[in-house]
């Protein structure tokens, strides 16, 4: 079979196309035949060797998100049957529970050979079914943005009608974020750099936007939004130069879901706030299969339709990867095998 890897070391021109031994599965396991897969930031990270020896070895097949046909199924498999369309899970050992160390540093993509490769075998309860409306790439975006998203707002945090959430940019958690809040009814505010990812982001139902290239003190700005209360929920992507202007948005006894890192990692906001707000500041990782199939269950009853920005083919990772690091997508961009 073809695959994708990352051989010899690390760093995006070290992505190879090799062939490797067809798979077949033993007991327990399962045989899929990969049909689309999506690209996350932290896949640039593991190109880069971002998370030291929980990254993985060489050579790695990259991405951790994908959608497969059951093509094939091992000695007691019941979960899944020939036939099946189903997503790999990223942590395919995290079930359901809480997280612990082992659960959290097995994931797809690194250290764990990725999706990018014709087949793969995992263990039957290392996959599920996706909703059927879906096609092939909307699937494949489920996986890590979709259930970060959905862990935050909804299993992490119990969003509910009328809560005032902020979502920051419109990257692939974002504008998951974004559909699932309103799906909850929730009252929601995003920020963006770009006039026209406003426009995309005010189509999909944000109530409310500031463009913070324009408005550098938007927490300012987004405070009045809420008249001064403060917000709910805030989806923190940006990290090191956003947190500090969340704290000043966020309500006493709001949350904060710290799901991203992008503008830094150094911690240099005011802990006063923390305390004397009493304001949540939760870690967000992806989330158990059992989230997984609960996200993909409201995504069907209520025809939630993931924002995909541009599909390229097999050979074509590369570009993509330069699609991804330019930051001009709306959307995730996916691969069809």
């Amino acid at each position: 079979m073809r695959v994708h890897q990352i051989e010899g070391d690390w760093g995006i021109e070290h992505l190879r196309m090799a062939a490797r031994p067809d798979p077949a599965p033993g007991p327990g396991q399962v045989l899929l035949k990969m049909l689309a897969s999506s690209l996350n930031y932290r896949d640039l990270v593991v190109l880069g060797r971002g998370y030291g020896n929980f990254t993985g070895t060489l050579p790695l097949v990259p991405l951790s998100d994908g959608v497969g046909e059951v093509v094939a199924v091992g000695a007691g498999v019941e979960r899944v049957a020939a036939g099946d369309r189903v997503c790999p899970m990223f942590f395919p050992g995290w079930i359901a529970g809480e997280p612990d160390l082992s659960r959290l540093t097995q994931s797809l993509g690194g250290p764990l050979d990725g999706t990018m490769s014709e087949f793969m075998v995992l263990p039957e309860t290392g996959v599920a079914r996706v909703p059927a409306a879906l096609d092939h790439e909307q699937a494949a975006c489920l996986p890590c943005a979709g259930l970060t998203a959905w862990r935050a707002l909804a299993v992490l945090s119990t969003t509910r009608p009328g809560e005032q959430v902020l979502i920051q940019g419109s990257g692939g958690v974002a504008l998951f974020a974004l559909q699932f809040a309103r799906l909850f009814g929730a009252h929601v505010t995003v920020i963006s750099s770009s006039d026209e990812k406003i426009k995309g982001l005010v189509a999909m139902g944000a109530d409310a936007t500031v463009n913070y290239s324009r408005t550098p003190d938007w927490a300012r700005a987004t405070r009045e939004i809420t008249g001064g209360r403060g917000y709910d929920q805030i989806v923190e992507v940006g990290g090191e130069k956003t947190l500090p202007q969340s704290l000043r948005c966020i309500r006493p006894g709001g949350t904060i879901s710290m799901i991203g890192v992008l503008s830094g990692a150094a911690m240099q906001a005011s802990l006063g706030h923390v305390v004397t707000r009493q304001v949540r500041l939760q870690g967000v990782t992806v989330g158990t299969r059992d989230d997984f199939e609960q996200m993909c269950r409201a995504i069907a009853q209520h025809g939630v339709a993931p924002v995909v920005d541009r599909v390229f083919a097999f050979d074509e990772l590369v570009p993509a990867f330069e699609r991804l690091k330019s930051g001009a997508q709306f959307g995730k961009i996916c691969i069809r095998h």
